[in-house]
């Protein structure tokens, strides 16, 4: 898991050969201006969500990854927890869903909040928990793009 402002986007470009596209569509859209919904950027191989929800106390949460994506889950507006643990040492609650690409599962982590400017990357080792409250209940717009790894 990384954990940084999207100043810093470029450092992060060579993670992978689709991050540098996945980037530049963070920080070249109008963000706050998008629509929740889907956005293509290059086929399947790179596509964003952009939600807007309140957020939800810790014993909501549920604990998700993914096998053929990775996240990168930036917060355009308001503040957020997010818990994040590796994969091993969690407990398969349901199975995976190749579709849709996520599973969940149970077990225990380590929590973070994120503001309006900041994103976390999260590989398929890196078991999360996101839309949390930090503090009290708040409305959210984030984007999660998703970033195909083949």
């Amino acid at each position: 898991m990384i954990i940084d402002n999207l100043k810093n986007a470029e450092f992060y470009y060579n993670l992978h050969n689709r991050m540098a596209t996945a980037f530049k569509f963070l920080l070249e859209e109008d963000l706050s201006e998008l629509k929740p919904g889907k956005y293509e950027i290059e086929g399947d191989n790179i596509f964003a969500s952009v939600e807007s929800y309140n957020t939800k106390a810790k014993e909501e949460g549920s604990w998700e990854g993914h096998r053929k994506y990775l996240d990168i889950q930036y917060i355009i507006d308001g503040v957020e927890m997010m818990g994040c643990t590796d994969l091993k040492g969690m407990k398969l609650s349901e199975e995976y869903n190749q579709e849709k690409d996520i599973l969940f599962l149970e077990g225990e982590g380590n929590f973070f909040t994120l503001e309006a400017g900041n994103f976390a990357i999260f590989m398929p080792q890196d078991i999360h928990m996101p839309a949390l409250s930090a503090d009290k209940s708040q409305k959210v717009k984030k984007v999660v793009v998703k970033v195909k790894l083949d």
